[in-house]
């Protein structure tokens, strides 16, 4: 099995390559800010160190960003009293401050050092890199010179992050629309190594479950037990780490996890039920290398969807506020 699925790889990675993506180039900012990577990587693992979940939340604020019109930073963007922005939107109110602020961290620094040169996307989309290798994931090439976005509003996101409870159609479906195919939908999903999901994510999983079973059946009993005991009297609030194993270490014991019943959220576990998908789960957790190509693939990939470009978007001073909101405070978010 393994070889027909790594050569799909190998051939999908060929043809990955746009007219866009061209014009991003890893040498960016070599003259015009020859100090980029150095600084983020400073900043990285200072960050790292003092808040160990900082590559998680980096991790799914990067997805989170890309997935809504691209990765454009629009996600970073704060709301005011004429907007609700993406990161007010419900799913996204339980995305970390540390991974806001380990990119306002290396924005200042950045400013200081070369300002009004670096965009906060190109800052998101090399700190999520930067934080997945220091954990232990697998270092990947990010081409740079995307630009801001000038806008960023809540109604847009629904519809285009994965939620735990939808069906495995509706989420390869979603990811289709990002051109996006199974194995590497499965792989991007791995990045559930690493990271917690809150009680409310998963409780309906061990309470109640439906009318003829009160937990879900596909759960290993004694996670449930454990589980149960945290969530328990409604403390929704609560959270356990999605890879009960290694929680802190970027590996392929995601997908073994899922072969024993241990998967966190209902739309993880389901992927080892699925036949489009099961293929795929198999392979990562016998070859974490197969994930890793897979994993670094998809993530370039993710990283071009849909960048802004020259006048399409600005290198914002400041990543919560659009450059014309900092001259004129009551002008609205994209008029």
């Amino acid at each position: 099995m393994a070889l027909p699925l790594l050569s799909i790889f190998l051939f999908s990675s060929l043809t990955l390559f746009s007219l866009t993506e061209s014009k991003l180039n890893v040498d960016y900012y070599n003259k015009t800010c020859p100090q980029f990577e150095k600084i983020i990587q400073q900043i990285v693992v200072d960050k790292q160190l003092a808040a160990p979940t900082t590559a998680a939340g980096a991790l799914r604020l990067f997805f989170h960003d890309c997935m809504v019109g691209g990765c454009d930073a629009s996600l970073l963007i704060s709301s005011n009293s004429f907007s609700q922005a993406e990161r007010d939107t419900d799913i996204n109110l339980s995305l970390p401050g540390d991974a806001y602020d380990v990119v306002t961290r290396a924005k200042t620094a950045l400013e200081l050092q070369c300002p009004g040169i670096v965009s906060c996307a190109d800052i998101l989309a090399v700190a999520t890199r930067d934080l997945i290798t220091m954990v232990g994931g697998p270092f990947y090439k990010t081409r740079l010179g995307r630009k801001d976005s000038f806008e960023s509003y809540a109604k847009d996101v629904e519809g285009h992050i994965a939620r735990p409870n939808m069906t495995m159609d509706t989420i390869i479906n979603m990811f289709a629309s990002k051109n996006l195919n199974v194995q590497e939908m499965v792989a991007l999903m791995g990045a559930h190594t690493i990271g917690f999901s809150h009680c409310s994510e998963f409780s309906k999983r061990l309470f109640k479950f439906s009318q003829t079973s009160e937990i879900d059946p596909t759960m290993n009993p004694t996670y449930v037990q454990a589980l149960q005991t945290l969530c328990g009297n409604n403390t929704k609030d609560m959270a356990a780490f999605n890879d009960v194993m290694t929680p802190g270490k970027f590996d392929n014991m995601y997908f073994k996890n899922l072969q024993k019943g241990l998967g966190l959220l209902a739309s993880d576990q389901a992927m080892i039920y699925d036949q489009r998908t099961k293929p795929f789960v198999e392979l990562y957790a016998k070859d974490q290398d197969a994930f890793f190509k897979a994993f670094a693939h998809a993530m370039e990939k993710v990283s071009v969807y849909k960048v802004k470009l020259g006048k399409m978007g600005e290198v914002r001073r400041r990543c919560d506020v659009v450059n014309q909101l900092q001259v004129n405070p009551n002008k609205k978010i994209g008029s």
